[in-house]
């Protein structure tokens, strides 16, 4: 049986994505207290090196739309349920806003990829902003000295809240990312490299923020020494088959989730998602999705 979605309307917030349900401001009042425990579906960041499954997993969420953005695609052992190629805000906001105000059978929406829909939202910005581009350094350029990304967060904010307004109509969200290796200057210990997500510096902390899942998808990759020639020592790397899907913070890499998930747990295709969603589903509606 299809159900009607319907986005919620927020108090005091304008939100770009058209809704269709009207709602009074209530006061806060403590007669009117709830459980602090969230039952909507989460918002997933899946990011990862190249080719190691990142859209195969987002496939195993239950009933998704795949929304591709220019150069993405499935492998070509998954048959997804497809829009057009994501060209612009519009389209973003189109999907989005049916999602949320017509029938369907969706019940999850895989967005790949945040690199791929930035150039939109930052188009937007810069529109905005009177600025050619948002990295634009021209003289006397709005968007110059970095503040063309610092007014982005408005763009990404309302992105996320369309995400977050699925999320509330009962629809799982999976974004998609790549990444790229960071100098990371640790005010406690000497520098050194990590993946971080592919995105400007000012959207890309709001984005894991506003995720209750960031998971990294690594291959696990042992180093071990041996002697060569029979006196020097060298380093070598093993494995580098098992994936993994990180979900806490290493030192290496960006991870974080809020349903009390183990620091990392092995990926096998077609187990992935019943080996996540347990932690927020419970065992058995996990193994019955």
């Amino acid at each position: 049986m299809r159900v009607l979605r319907r986005g919620p309307v927020r108090c005091g917030f304008v939100f770009h994505l058209t809704t269709t349900t009207e709602e009074t401001c209530m006061a806060i009042s403590l007669k009117n207290l709830k459980s602090s425990r969230s039952k909507m579906p989460p918002i997933t960041l899946i990011y990862g090196v190249d080719g190691i499954g990142k859209t195969s997993l987002a496939a195993e969420w239950p009933e998704p739309l795949y929304m591709p953005t220019e150069g993405q695609k499935t492998p070509s052992d998954i048959d997804l349920p497809s829009t057009d190629v994501i060209s612009s805000w519009d389209d973003i906001e189109n999907v989005f806003t049916e999602l949320l105000t017509t029938e369907h059978d969706f019940k999850s929406v895989i967005i790949d990829s945040l690199g791929g829909i930035a150039p939109f939202i930052e188009a937007i910005t810069a529109a905005r902003i009177g600025a050619a581009t948002v990295d634009d350094n021209s003289k006397g350029s709005p968007a110059a000295y970095g503040n063309g990304y610092k007014e982005s967060e408005v763009e990404w904010g309302t992105f996320m809240s369309g995400c977050e307004a699925l999320s509330q109509a009962g629809i799982n969200v999976v974004l998609l990312g790549h990444p790229e290796i960071k100098r990371f200057d640790d005010p406690l210990n000497d520098p050194y490299d990590r993946y971080i997500l592919k995105l400007n510096k000012r959207a890309a902390p709001l984005v894991r923020e506003k995720c209750d899942i960031v998971a990294f998808l690594n291959y696990r990759i042992s180093l071990k020494e041996k002697e060569v020639a029979g006196r020097k020592t060298v380093a070598h790397a093993e494995g580098g088959k098992e994936r993994q899907i990180h979900l806490s913070r290493g030192a290496g890499f960006d991870a974080k989730n809020r349903y009390s998930m183990p620091d990392a747990v092995t990926y096998k295709k077609g187990n992935g998602y019943k080996d996540l969603s347990k932690y927020w589903l419970g065992t058995t509606a996990a193994e019955a999705a």
